[in-house]
């Protein structure tokens, strides 16, 4: 398993913010899905791939602590890695950090100390894989090739 960080860049847009400017608390909970979203495809795979194979990736825990606000037109990376891996689970670690490059592209990372930026948000999710009719699923059984990657 890769124990690399990967980030993913996104620019605060207005409609994510409150009337102060400030990005409203649920939002890092969707960057958190973006971030998963982007590590996978950086594997090579995507949901829609995963999701063909039957295979479900629901989350069943998530942790969110809050350091310091994003705010309306900051660009912002959405850090991502694996913090725990099993046949049926995935615990996933992430970071919202404030960076000031303007056009940053997606990046690997060997550790938290190399990530750039400021911490705003960090936390994670846990998930079961599971079958269409949601019961819990082997991945190295039904999709064996992710399984490797990861």
């Amino acid at each position: 398993m890769s124990n690399k960080w990967y980030a993913h860049p996104i620019r605060v847009r207005y409609q994510e913010t409150d009337q102060m400017g400030v990005v409203f608390h649920g939002n890092y909970v969707t960057w958190f899905e973006i971030g998963r979203t982007e590590w996978i495809r950086n594997l090579g795979f995507t949901y829609a791939d995963i999701e063909t194979k039957g295979l479900l990736f629901p989350v069943i825990d998530l942790a969110v602590s809050y350091v310091l606000p994003a705010k309306y037109d900051d660009t912002v990376i959405v850090c991502t890695k694996v913090k725990e891996f099993s046949p049926l689970r995935m615990e996933f670690q992430s970071q919202v950090r404030r960076v000031t490059a303007e056009h940053f592209v997606g990046a690997e990372y060997e550790s938290e100390e190399d990530l750039p930026g400021e911490l705003l948000v960090h936390g994670g999710t846990k998930h079961v894989w599971v079958n269409e009719d949601f019961r819990p699923t082997r991945v190295n059984k039904v999709l064996p090739d992710l399984f490797n990657k990861l």
